[in-house]
């Protein structure tokens, strides 16, 4: 029973990081100029990612774990992708 209450408390903090983290991100992003699709498309599967893994963990699913973790790596590649659009974006601004 207590291995559930700590996977249950784990899948709330994982909630909660994800929630402040999209609030961090829109914080920082106002210091830049316009976030790129591919930035915001990622995050949010990063996100869904993080939950589908943590509830996978919960219930014991090792296939949606595997699934959740899958589509984590690949939300949090295509933000770091959209990260060095926006980069590359505002360097050029820079230059002008």
């Amino acid at each position: 029973m207590k291995i559930n209450e700590m996977k249950l408390n784990n899948f709330g903090l994982a909630i909660i990081l994800t929630v402040c983290s999209f609030g961090a991100y829109a914080a920082e992003s106002q210091d830049q100029s316009l976030v790129n699709k591919d930035q915001v498309n990622g995050r949010v599967e990063e996100a869904k990612g993080a939950v589908k893994e943590t509830t996978g963990q919960v219930i014991n699913d090792k296939s949606m774990e595997v699934e959740g973790n899958i589509q984590k790596n690949v939300g949090k590649v295509q933000s770091e992708y959209g990260d060095i659009k926006q980069d590359i974006k505002n360097e050029a601004k820079k230059d002008k």
